[in-house]
């Protein structure tokens, strides 16, 4: 027997490369990217560690050139569906009562695996199909899923390891249970470190998972069900099932063994996924634990006192990264007016030397968004503006999907504080300006907490100590993830865990203990050692 009491020292974060020109690193990523663009996969479901091809199947292009095809890939229907949840609960048994540093093992693995032999391959994955550049890729897997598998190893034994005070006579613990049934992980195609970790939060605390993936994001995503596997991940324990959402779901949320939900993804999806959970309450066998992370309208608040410089950087990088196709960018912005033109000048300047196209030309600072309703979506924005009296283009505004999907970098200015384009999410490279009085900075903080449904991150520029201090109190639940002097975005897995409320989610932080604990079913245990053997008590004398 195995008695040994074993702790996983505290991770740190996983290194970046930078792809720097002559590096090793660079040539690595180039042959890789080489490889993936001369291949054409075709992508089975899994289901108990069987590959079934169903026949009824779509392709996978990459958005800056969507004549290219990647993949094709099959869909689940409700038939696959239904046997992906049985084999999900034959799994559970033997995976929920493994020991606990047996699992954390697995993670473990498949973390040293994408940091060594699939790293490369993992990126050209993300570049080639979801169309981000070499440091876009880099920081969201490999980097940031490697991160999310060791540091959950690490919460997981903190977890474990908190237990109750034991009085005189009895010993008192608590068990943390999987939950009883199964975690339905829906994913997103902008960031493949968060598809890896909806599956692997829930499973490293002993769950079992039917994984319905982005359509967009569905190579990188086999990629990483491949590694899975690569590592020892058994059977059953993680069902990769690509498909249509409604089909998939509609089995899905009608299961009696539904026992969780792990999302990421629009408001709207997460809110009509709840309500077909709730329409199915009375026939679960367990309320299922929610978790979700939705939308965000995301600001930086400019006060005076900021340095232009500062601000201008902050609106390039936090709106246009992965062409603000993150829950975290930059969407609208408050600048005073006394730093108004500094700063339009700065940003104007960026924009001309910023370059989009390929992203296998890695001086693309820009690429291509994710697909053809992504574009259309946002070129009507673009356009709505174009057409409004109180709002105007300052740079940007043109697209073009003839070869790619492509948008250019979009700043829109507008003189109304609850125009469209500021309170909407539009999930692409367009920010929105609101130029406001310097003496109206307080007024103007209340503007922005109430201007959008939304409460992910955002941002105070300030160098007065206590004009920061008013925003961070003002804006107290306009973001769960607040910067000062940065842009918002770029969390950081164990040092900014990330996670908003409002309209932006359940808040459980990810990346961090707190999601970690959403994924068990404790178990109080008291053991009596010499139990009473009379019902009296005290009281009951007479004297």
């Amino acid at each position: 027997m195995n008695n040994a009491i074993f702790k996983f020292a505290k991770p740190v974060n996983e290194p970046v490369k930078a792809y720097a020109p002559g590096s090793a690193d660079k040539t690595l990523l180039k042959n890789a990217l080489k490889q993936l663009s001369s291949e054409e996969w075709d992508i089975p479901l899994v289901i108990g560690g069987k590959e079934i091809r169903t026949g009824n199947t779509g392709k996978v292009v990459m958005p800056h050139d969507h004549r290219h095809v990647l993949a094709t890939y099959h869909k689940a229907g409700e038939k696959e569906v239904q046997q992906a949840i049985d084999a999900a609960m034959l799994a559970h048994r033997e995976w929920s009562g493994l020991p606990w540093v047996e699992r954390a093992s697995v993670m473990m693995r498949i973390a040293e695996l994408i940091a060594t032999k699939y790293r490369y391959l993992l990126n050209a994955s993300l570049m080639l199909g979801q169309s981000k550049n070499p440091m876009q890729a880099e920081i969201d897997a490999p980097c940031e899923l490697i991160d999310f598998l060791r540091f959950s190893a690490f919460y997981a034994g903190q977890i474990y390891e908190d237990q109750p005070y034991s009085d005189a006579g009895i010993i008192n613990r608590m068990e943390y249970r999987a939950l009883e049934g199964f975690v339905f992980s829906l994913t997103p195609f902008n960031f493949t470190s968060i598809a890896g970790n909806l599956n692997l939060a829930p499973a490293m605390m002993g769950n079992v998972a039917v994984w319905k993936p982005s359509t967009t994001a569905i190579h990188s995503n086999y990629l990483l069900m491949q590694i899975f596997r690569e590592a020892g991940l058994p059977d059953g324990v993680v069902n990769f099932i690509p498909g249509q959402g409604s089909v998939i779901g509609k089995v899905v949320t009608s299961s009696r063994d539904l026992a969780g939900f792990h999302f990421t993804g629009s408001t709207g999806t997460f809110n009509k996924l709840w309500l077909q959970m709730a329409e199915n309450l009375g026939s679960y066998k367990s309320y299922p634990k929610i978790v979700g992370e939705t939308g965000g309208k995301n600001f930086i608040f400019v006060h005076p006192s900021a340095p232009a410089a500062d601000v201008a950087t902050a609106i390039v990088r936090g709106a246009f990264e992965y062409q603000g196709q993150k829950c975290s960018a930059g969407s609208r912005a408050y600048i005073p007016s006394s730093l108004w033109k500094e700063i339009k000048e700065r940003v104007g300047d960026m924009l001309k030397e910023i370059k989009m196209g390929d992203v296998q030309d890695f001086s693309n600072f820009v690429n291509a968004v994710i697909d053809e309703a992504s574009f259309d979506n946002i070129m009507d924005y673009i356009r709505y503006a174009q057409q409004a009296p109180d709002a105007e283009i300052l740079f940007g505004g043109k697209g073009d999907k003839s070869a790619g999907y492509y948008i250019e970098p979009t700043v829109i200015l507008t003189t109304n504080p609850s125009f469209k384009t500021m309170t909407e999410e539009i999930f692409g490279p367009v920010i929105t300006l609101y130029v406001y009085d310097d003496n109206q900075y307080e007024e103007t903080l209340d503007v922005c907490d109430r201007t959008s449904p939304y409460g992910l991150t955002g941002s105070i520029f300030a160098r007065d100590r206590y004009a920061i201090a008013t925003a961070f109190n003002k804006l107290r639940y306009s973001a769960g993830n607040f910067y000062i002097n940065d842009k918002p975005t770029g969390a950081v897995i164990a040092q900014q865990p990330f996670g908003g409320s409002r309209a932006s989610g359940t808040n459980d932080k990810a990346g961090g203990p707190l999601n970690l604990i959403r994924w068990t079913n404790p178990r109080t245990i008291k053991e009596a050692l010499v139990p009473p053997t009379n019902y009296s008590y005290p009281f009951l004398s007479e004297e």
